[in-house]
């Protein structure tokens, strides 16, 4: 099977194209209309020049590319800056997490809520939104994972079980889930960046 978008050879039931990023279900041709004629209503194209990471020299095929995305999150920074700040740098923290998220994984179906939605509903929750937020987080960057050509063995579950049970490890739990979202997200925003840049 060949991606519509590139034409690169991708395995047959795949959600996304692992060279460009491209959502193979976007493509699919109406109910009947290839299977009474037989052939492939979307021939493949000569597939781009890979360079040596093997990812297209070309942006994620997206109407809302934004350019590039933070891929050097750290845990400590986002601990010290939060601790100094009186948790204030947390919240510009959540800020970019989603909007970082919302611009890699564009055109899943999902759009992972803002600052405002965070902070409003974790209030009215008295903190239980908080949980599912990111629970949904996890979630979504495992499903995204292999148009990046990555895979996330960690996912929302995963998230919620160190946030609640790993806080009875002297309170490490909550780190741990952070430490994992952070892990991800950084790992995802490079191969991002690299087919945005071409390099």
């Amino acid at each position: 099977m060949f991606c519509p978008k590139c034409g690169s050879r991708i395995a047959d039931g795949a959600r996304f194209c692992p060279s460009c990023g491209a959502r193979i279900d976007a493509f699919s041709a109406p109910q009947g209309a290839s299977s009474q004629s037989g052939a492939n209503p979307y021939p493949p194209t000569p597939q781009p020049v890979q360079p040596a990471g093997g990812y297209a020299q070309q942006p994620p095929a997206s109407a809302g590319y934004r350019g590039t995305v933070s891929n050097s999150r750290s845990l400590l920074t986002w601990f010290v800056l939060s601790l100094v700040t009186c948790g204030i740098y947390s919240y510009y923290f959540t800020y970019k997490l989603a909007q970082d998220l919302n611009t890699m994984c564009e055109g899943d179906g999902e759009k992972t809520p803002g600052l405002v939605a965070f902070v409003l509903l974790s209030f009215c929750t008295c903190g239980i939104y908080s949980y599912y937020w990111y629970y949904k987080i996890g979630n979504r960057l495992q499903a995204n994972a292999p148009r990046y050509g990555l895979s996330f063995q960690e996912n929302g579950t995963t998230i919620l079980l160190w946030q609640f049970f790993g806080a009875l490890l002297c309170f490490i739990g909550p780190f741990i889930a952070m430490n994992i979202i952070i892990k991800n997200m950084n790992a995802m925003a490079t191969v991002y960046n690299s087919r945005v840049l071409g390099c």
